[in-house]
This record gives structure tokens, C-alpha cells and sequence, in this order.
């Protein structure tokens, strides 16, 4: 406080004034003139000096919790409810580092998050790669055409899964950073369904998996090529689970809230314990195939939710239940 010279030369002027005053009372007035001069020069400027004092020190305050924030350290909240501009000023700043903590820690978050999606990616994409290398070292050293077929099918479906891969981090990537085209259409849910299970209806035939598109003649706003990149996950994720003989159901109903499609299968169910986990990045259940990698149902997922819309899922063993909602109304 005494280092600010303003207040100094304020203090110091006041007193001088007090003191010349009261000298002139006491020569020119008398004793209690003089005396009322000093009190009445030295009650305003204690005054103004302790209020002053006080403001410093709250001033002081908060440089200390600035100090503490810029260097990282954990603050205390700050619960200061007076009234005053130096109180709301308080206020602010908490507000202000409380944003960058928040900010701070979703950084973190986010650099965590992206090492353990690039070491993931790294192990999904060294397992293919691994195994095309010593498919091409065979090759080198087999002369027999019906081997080397053999070889040649295996590095295809190799770089199949691989190109499937890439592309389908390249999607959620797109939609992380925003920079993916979601357009809003109306489309008839059955036949969205419908054409959403033709990439399917040549494997399903294979297994002798039945399916059917039922429900009401609902339209659906949303995106035409995500959504059925969704439904088509979903769909994927099914027919993995199903034995030969299985049944797909996909419905489409309405509520005042929302459009469903719903997508029952009569496959083997998700483990209660991975229920909470399927939508994650690299997640693997229990009774997942082999050959998964763990990122449909995640991009699902971000799809639905780049739309505003939402999946859940119910399962027991003797299959599980998607529900795909596009809410008509954001609250």
C-alpha cells in the first residue's frame, strides 16, 4: 500500500492541511476551535486511510489468487458474498478461472485421449500390416498357383479391413472436429430401413438369417448417408452376434418427443458388465468377434449425437435391442 504514491501524497497533503488548520485555530480561535479543526481533519482522513487499507488488502488477495492460478497450483473457491464493485469484481475473476480450469482440464483430457487413440490405432493397424508381411514373404518363396491364391485372398480381405479401418476413423474424425456436412432431411423411416439392410441381404442369405422392416409410416429428419452409416453399424454389429437361423427386426414408431428405429436381433446379448462400455472407442466385449476393432458402435454413436439424437441399448441372452431416437424438440 505505501508503495503507491498516490495515496502517499494524498495522506501526507491531507495531514499537512489538518496541521496548518489547526495551528491557525488555535492561534486565531482559541484551544477548542483548534481542537475541533483536528478532529474534524483527522476523522475523515483515518477514515479514508483504513477503508484504503482494506481495499489494498483485498486487492492484495486476489493477486495472490491470480499468482496461484497462473502458476497451477489448486485454489480455494472464492465465496465472497458483499455487495460492491471490488466484489463483483471477485466474482468475474473467479468465474474467469474457474473457465480456465475447466478449459485446462479438458485439454488434459483431450491429449490423453489422443495418445490412447493413436496407440490403439497403431495396434489395430499392426496386426494387418504384420500379417500381409508374412503373407508376401510366402509368396516370394511359393511356387504352387493354388497356395499362392491361397495368400493373395488372405492379403486382400487383410487390406479390406485395413481400408475399412482408415475410413472409418477418417468419418469419426470429421465429426470430432466438426467439419462433417449433416444436412437435415425428411425421410420415410421404412424406407431408410429398408435400404439400410441391402448391403446386408446377400451375407444375411448365406446364414439363412431372416429379417424384417415393420412399424408406422414415419418420417424422419435427419441425415440421409450418416444415418444409414449408423443403422448400418448397428445392423453389422448384429449379424456378427447371430447364429445361423437368427432374426433381425427393425421397426420405426413415433412419439410426440421423438422418431425411433429400433433393431432387435436374436443373437448371443452383451455382458451386463460391457452394457455401459460398447459406445467407446476401442472397446471390446466379452462376446465380441475376433476380427472386431471396437469403433462401429462408437460411430454410431457420434453420428446420432452429431445429429441431436441419442442410442440406447437393452440386451439379454437371447439378444439385444437398439433404439436409434431423433428428438423432434431440443430442450
Amino acid at each position: 500500500m505505501l508503495k503507491n504514491k498516490e495515496f502517499v501524497k494524498m495522506i501526507a497533503l491531507s495531514a499537512a492541511v489538518t496541521i496548518v488548520l489547526t495551528v491557525c485555530g488555535f492561534i486565531f480561535a482559541g484551544p477548542v476551535p483548534g481542537i475541533l479543526i483536528l478532529a474534524a481533519g483527522l476523522i475523515p482522513t483515518v477514515t479514508c486511510a483504513l477503508v484504503t487499507v482494506r481495499r489494498y488488502r483485498d486487492i492484495d488477495e486476489l493477486n495472490t489468487y491470480l499468482s496461484a492460478v497462473l502458476a497451477g497450483n489448486d485454489v480455494p473457491d472464492i465465496t465472497d458474498q458483499k455487495e460492491g464493485e471490488l466484489s463483483i469484481l471477485k466474482t468475474n475473476i473467479y468465474k474467469a478461472t474457474t473457465t480456465l480450469k475447466y478449459q485446462k482440464d479438458l485439454l488434459a483430457n483431450d491429449r490423453k485421449m489422443l495418445a490412447d487413440a493413436l496407440a490403439d490405432i497403431s495396434h489395430q493397424l499392426k496386426t494387418p500390416l504384420t500379417s500381409m508381411m508374412v503373407m508376401n514373404d510366402l509368396l516370394m518363396n511359393e511356387d504352387a498357383p493354388d497356395k499362392r491364391e491361397e495368400f493373395l485372398k488372405t492379403q486382400s480381405a487383410q487390406l479390406d479391413r485395413m481400408n475399412w479401418l482408415i475410413q472409418t476413423l477418417l468419418k469419426l474424425s470429421k465429426l470430432d472436429a466438426g467439419t462433417a456436412l449433416i444436412r437435415q432431411e425428411t425421410i420415410p423411416g421404412l424406407v431408410l430401413a429398408a435400404d439400410s439392410l441391402k448391403a446386408f441381404e446377400i451375407q444375411m442369405e448365406l446364414r439363412n438369417i431372416t429379417h424384417e422392416v415393420t412399424g408406422s409410416d414415419t418420417e424422419i429428419v435427419c441425415d440421409r448417408n450418416w444415418t444409414m452409416e449408423a443403422v448400418q453399424n448397428i445392423i453389422k454389429n448384429c449379424i456378427e452376434h447371430m447364429e445361423e437361423g437368427g432374426r433381425l427386426v427393425i421397426e420405426i414408431s413415433s412419439t410426440n418427443l421423438y422418431s425411433q428405429i429400433k433393431i432387435s436381433d436374436t443373437g448371443c446379448g452383451i455382458d451386463e458388465d460391457d452394457l455401459p462400455h460398447i459406445f467407446e472407442r476401442f472397446y471390446k466385449g466379452r462376446n465380441a468377434s475376433k476380427d472386431s476393432v471396437g469403433i462401429g458402435l462408437a460411430l454410431a454413436k457420434t453420428i446420432m449425437t452429431s445429429q441431436r439424437g441419442d442410442i440406447l441399448v437393452e440386451s439379454s441372452p437371447s439378444g439385444s435391442v437398439f433404439f436409434l431416437r431423433f428428438y423432434k424438440t431440443i430442450i
